[in-house]
């Protein structure tokens, strides 16, 4: 693969019974186990490659309040809290660190909504700065120009996706779970309709609860048992530089161009919201309810080719239980990153950031960004499988809130008091529309 990623060991022999079992080693699915086993249950984490190798590795790194839509705003709160104190309970280093997030402009309108933002933000309790020229020109002083405004939200920060998501599944074994690398979740099993197993290659694990935190899989992992869940993916290209260039912010966005310093002193690199659109089967399949998405970011969207069909992560077809299935044959989705779009990244770069050009390019890989119709995450109890809970479709945002999401899923997985409240996130809003509103940011 392509993106940095730190190897963890795996777990022994896959046990025979679990209390519970998460089906995917992302952010997500790592801070679900990690919850699980804080309370004292028996959890076996599922991977059917390498722990955070898909999306949760591929990412900025961002771990925001500063421009959520409102419906993800309070988890993105409880989410920099639980990014604080998971260091402190577990001892392992997942690179957060409460940085600031700098934004600058030189566009009026675009100034104007992060205004709006920042009066909304006070009425939930969120600091968020208001820069004027001169202040946004001095924070930005590494470009060399003069700022029109900007934001600054000092209580947000980074983390190191290389690391964050084998840091935290580290801390499972630690508390009596158990954690299975290439080791692909077929299937479920059920008894009168409810949850009693989760269908391995290498086994099957008696269970009750069971939670599918699968990414850019998770659509056609659901279809298998007839749940419909509307979900579709974009190829995003970014790189990294070495280390060398000084004084640049720690975390920079701008509408040309954002930087990201990773742990070693270098940089990740990315154009806002630009990506490919991958044609499959699933795409074309749920391309209406789609629509208001596309419409609404079309001009950061672009065709793409046939990656996605030879994925298979977004097949249409029903595979058996008892056979190979395309997460076998595909361990990590690691598409080829878009060359245009990283020559065009990096020559913004460089134009924007000028000491840059002491470093050198890295690194360059893709990831596919599983997002849903209204651009928010599906987190809650599949409807016709009592015990079985989805946790996708984060849209690009599921880094950040990773461990809010990954609490949240044990709160109703336990029937515990949810950490925020779940109804934002219940995958049956699907049932009645997916012209819902789509996310802001």
């Amino acid at each position: 693969m392509r993106a940095p990623l730190q190897q963890i060991e795996t777990s022994g022999e896959l046990p025979q019974s679990a209390d519970a079992v998460v089906i995917g080693g992302g952010i997500v699915g790592v801070f679900a186990a990690y919850y699980l086993a804080r309370r004292g249950m028996k959890v076996a984490l599922v991977e059917k490659g390498r722990i955070g190798a898909e999306q949760s590795s591929r990412n900025w790194g961002w771990c925001r309040q500063q421009n959520r839509d409102a419906r993800e705003l309070p988890m993105a709160t409880r989410s920099l809290d639980l990014w604080d104190s998971f260091a402190a309970e577990t001892g392992e280093d997942t690179g957060f660190r409460r940085c600031g997030l700098l934004y600058l402009s030189n566009d009026e309108a675009e100034l104007a909504g992060w205004a709006r933002w920042r009066d909304f933000a006070r009425t939930a309790g969120v600091t968020t700065l208001m820069l004027d020229g001169g202040e946004a020109s001095e924070r930005g002083r590494a470009t060399g120009r003069t700022w029109k405004g900007g934001v600054f939200s000092p209580t947000d920060g980074t983390a190191d996706p290389s690391r964050a998501a084998p840091s935290v599944a580290r801390a499972i074994p630690k508390l009596g779970g158990t954690v299975h690398q290439n080791c692909a979740a077929r299937g479920i099993e059920t008894e009168g309709s409810r949850l009693s197993g989760v269908v391995t290659e290498s086994g099957t694990i008696r269970t009750k609860l069971a939670v599918l935190a699968g990414g850019a899989w998770a659509s056609s992992f659901c279809r298998q048992f007839g749940f419909r869940f509307p979900q579709a993916s974009i190829r995003s290209s970014i790189l990294s530089v070495s280390p060398g260039a000084e004084g640049l912010p720690d975390a920079l966005h701008t509408a040309r161009i954002s930087a990201t310093r990773r742990g070693d002193g270098g940089y990740t690199l990315a154009i806002s919201g630009r990506g490919r659109v991958d044609v499959t089967p699933q795409q074309l399949r749920f391309s209406s309810q789609f629509l208001p998405m596309f419409l609404k970011r079309w001009r950061s969207l672009a065709p793409g080719g046939l990656q996605g069909m030879r994925s298979g992560h977004e097949t249409l077809g029903c595979w058996r239980l008892d056979q190979p299935t395309p997460m076998e044959r595909m361990r990590i989705l690691d598409p080829a990153p878009d060359q245009a779009t990283i020559r065009l990244t990096h020559a913004r770069a460089l134009e924007l950031l000028p000491d840059l050009r002491k470093t050198r390019i890295s690194a360059a890989w893709a990831g596919y960004i599983d997002s849903t119709p209204d651009g928010v995450p599906a987190i809650g109890e599949i409807r016709n499988v009592p015990g079985f809970f989805l946790a996708a479709g984060f849209s690009g945002h599921g880094f950040g809130i990773g461990p809010g999401a990954g609490h949240l899923v044990a709160d109703l997985m336990t029937g515990s008091e949810p950490i925020v409240d779940p109804d934002s996130y219940d995958p049956r809003r699907f049932d009645a529309s997916a012209w819902g509103k789509v996310a802001d940011f």
